[in-house]
């Protein structure tokens, strides 16, 4: 799968927040139909997009989101041109006023993130970059279950799967090393509060 260019941040917050706006509820289908099926970026980038805003305090959306999260993350590994999503994750909804409103709310900070991301160390977002982002992506996912042990905790994973997802959205490879370190953050907070 090969991108035209890099995309904007603004541009899907704005789509996905026009789908829901009106309507009772949106799927996953309804985003994914949004961001269209040709760029790996969005497809990392929205679920951790979400998994931000308060829909995240409901019980098991982070869990759900990282199921998204994992079965695109599994074909970005397997270089799979068009993503798919199995119809019982498609149809899984949520209330459209909600996430709406997240949108709403993200939209300024999204406006600032293009601004500020745009391109850096284009090589640390090429194809094998990006497979190597969507393995640390999936092993995150892997692990959100565990930290929805502590309210809101959930979103330390699913800060850095949107920063993977930004970064191959937008092309910014200083912000590929930037969701590293917070990969890094992330597990080793969640460790030292077991231990």
């Amino acid at each position: 799968m090969t991108d035209t260019g890099p995309g904007s941040v603004g541009g899907i917050v704005a789509r996905i927040r026009d789908r829901a706006a009106g309507r009772r509820a949106v799927s996953v289908e309804d985003m994914v139909a949004v961001l269209g099926r040709r760029s790996y970026g969005p497809f990392l980038f929205v679920p951790g997009l979400i998994g931000l805003t308060p829909l995240s305090g409901i019980p098991m959306v982070p869990a759900v989101l990282a199921v998204i999260v994992a079965l695109f993350a599994i074909q970005i590994v397997l270089g799979r041109s068009h993503l798919w999503l199995p119809g019982i994750l498609g149809r899984r909804s949520f209330d459209g006023a909600s996430v709406a409103e997240a949108m709403r709310r993200i939209e300024p900070v999204a406006g600032k993130l293009d601004r500020w991301f745009y391109g850096r160390l284009p090589a640390l977002t090429g194809r094998h970059a990006v497979r190597v982002a969507a393995v640390i992506c999936l092993l995150l996912s892997a692990v959100v279950p565990f930290f929805e042990m502590i309210p809101f905790a959930g979103i330390a994973p699913m800060s850095a799967i949107a920063a993977f997802g930004l970064a191959i959205l937008v092309r910014d490879g200083a912000l590929m090393l930037s969701a590293i370190i917070i990969t890094v953050a992330a597990v080793g907070g969640f460790m030292a509060v077991l231990i």
